[in-house]
């Protein structure tokens, strides 16, 4: 009886990059058999006995069979709904609201506000970071009130964004209410903590010799930040700044408290417009069009939000990953 061993050793030989193509090919030909039948339920019992048997043939081990089965349950659930969203998409109705300039006003703000909300994560997260990774008297109330919005219902964050700079709030010079300056205070608020825990993480994870080493040999504080501990920790920044933009481009309940629709400089009509945050205006869509045209909408949004994500990550791959000093 072949090992575990056995199996990886024939299938080295073979090279596991053309099953791997092969595995996928067979997937999209079996979801394109169920969506054409209506059979989704048996494709995702498909999913689940097909990585078992494909485990089993690449490790062998019950370990690995097992954990593999179980991991393939909650793939279903994530990947399933999403290839049925984009399957039953209705290609003509997407091209009607690709050309509508409601639709575009959208899209931009969807993408305009959020990065926004992720520079101001940044620039104010990143020394937060810095700090927490190298510790202080209180450090845990801190911590609190940075992991704070991760438990906060959205609509209450909009709640909470109106009292703290809301009429009679801390700048009450400061227009909040149905505001871009409001949208993307509620947007930061909801996001930081992602570039927080990011750029922290990172710089934890720098060995404290190299920052001694600098530090021995005249360098400040800056200049050890901007020659040692910045490079190294970059990758963590970036990602901390990705993820505070994917979350402020999903976020719903606080901008729909706060700012439910804003006037902001959209350069293709030379002028201010209004409009609304993508997932608000996603949701009136289904309210008034029904399923049909919002889905259609959330499409383009995923579908910009998803090509945006990717440009980052490449553009970004290459210098995140020297890792050394410059």
């Amino acid at each position: 009886m072949a090992t575990g061993t056995d199996s990886g050793v024939r299938f080295g030989r073979l090279g596991r990059a053309p099953l791997v193509v092969a595995f996928g090919a067979i997937q999209l030909l079996a979801f394109a058999v169920a969506y054409t039948t209506g059979a989704p339920t048996l494709y995702a019992y498909f999913v689940v006995g097909s990585v078992a048997v494909a485990a089993y043939a690449f490790d062998g081990s019950r370990f690995t069979v097992a954990a593999a089965t179980l991991a393939s349950i909650l793939v279903v659930a994530l990947g399933l709904p999403l290839a049925l969203f984009v399957a039953r998409q209705q290609p003509a109705l997407i091209a009607e609201k690709a050309l509508d300039p409601d639709v575009h006003r959208v899209l931009y703000l969807g993408v305009y506000g959020p990065l926004l909300a992720a520079i101001a994560s940044l620039a104010f997260g990143v020394p937060l970071a810095r700090l927490l990774a190298d510790g202080f008297r209180g450090q845990q109330v801190v911590e609190s009130l940075v992991d704070l919005p991760l438990v906060v219902p959205h609509s209450v964050a909009g709640i909470i964004i109106l009292f703290g700079f809301g009429r009679g709030g801390a700048f009450p010079n400061v227009s909040v209410l149905g505001t871009m300056t409001g949208m993307v205070l509620a947007m930061t608020f909801v996001s930081a903590p992602y570039a927080v825990n990011a750029s922290r993480e990172a710089f934890e994870s720098i060995d404290d010799r190299l920052e001694y080493a600098s530090r021995i040999h005249g360098a400040s504080r800056f200049e050890t930040f901007r020659r040692v501990t910045g490079p190294l920790a970059v990758r963590g920044m970036v990602t901390g700044g990705v993820l505070a933009w994917a979350r402020a481009v999903s976020e719903f309940g606080a901008v729909a408290v706060v700012a439910y629709s804003v006037q902001f400089f959209y350069p293709p009509a030379g002028g201010r417009v209004t409009a609304q945050h993508a997932p608000v205006f996603v949701y009136n869509t289904y309210l008034q069009g029904g399923l049909e045209e919002s889905g259609a909408v959330a499409f383009l949004l995923l579908a910009v939000s998803a090509v945006i994500f990717l440009i980052v990550r490449y553009l970004t791959a290459d210098s995140t990953t020297t890792g050394g000093v410059v």
